[in-house]
């Protein structure tokens, strides 16, 4: 299967047309070979305009989102970035290619390790893995130059504000379980500015400082 051609396709009509203009953020997605991060049975629908999903009761996004969470953070490359919810690692990757380190941190240990294979066979080496409750972020590495949240949480995780550095932004969707608002949230000094993107829909974000265990 022609996967270079479907990726290009999947930039050129799902992406570009729908606002996402960083050159680095479209060349990430161009670059990342996002076949590798669902399961075999699905791969020929990876460059498709829908989530899929990739067990556990989770799912990869949807193309569009995933580069509209990566466009919102505005990196410039110096930076260290956190997700929570490492999921198919394929979020993960993509940010590999856009700051200097990439910190994850994923509570379902089958997942991770399936994130770490796929996320090896791309080459990628910035990557640093946790397993554990990804609510209250990953304070031995703070502070973040972004931080982006791959689940639905019914608030923002306070640890999550004040683990991001100043200037920096943090890019999650809140909500209820059925329904949720894609947030950016930015660190000016002591204090927080906050604006909503979109409406979405995630699986949830679960752990102390979500919806629970």
């Amino acid at each position: 299967m022609d996967y270079t051609s479907k990726k290009d396709l999947m930039v050129e009509t799902q992406l570009i047309p729908r606002g996402i203009s960083d050159p680095r953020v479209i060349a990430a997605f161009r670059r990342v070979r996002r076949h590798e991060f669902v399961p075999e049975e699905l791969a020929g629908e990876a460059y498709s305009d829908h989530p899929l999903p990739i067990g556990k009761g989770q799912t990869i996004s949807q193309p569009y989102i995933a580069a509209l969470m990566t466009q919102s953070l505005a990196l410039s490359g110096s930076e260290k970035v956190l997700e929570i919810g490492t999921g198919s690692g394929y979020q993960a990757a993509i940010l590999s290619t856009l700051a200097q380190e990439v910190c994850t941190v994923e509570s379902d240990e089958h997942l991770l390790r399936s994130a770490m294979t796929a996320i090896g066979r791309q080459n990628i080496r910035n990557v640093k893995y946790r397993l554990g409750d990804g609510t209250s972020g990953w304070p031995e590495e703070a502070p973040f130059g972004g931080i982006i949240v791959t689940a639905g949480a019914p608030y923002i995780p306070d640890p999550l504000k004040q683990q991001l550095a100043d200037g920096s932004r943090l890019v999650i969707p809140v909500g209820d379980l059925s329904h949720q608002v894609l947030t950016v949230v930015e660190r000016a000094g002591d204090g927080f500015r906050q604006y909503d993107i979109c409406p979405c829909i995630f699986v949830p974000l679960r752990g102390r400082f979500g919806w629970g265990e």
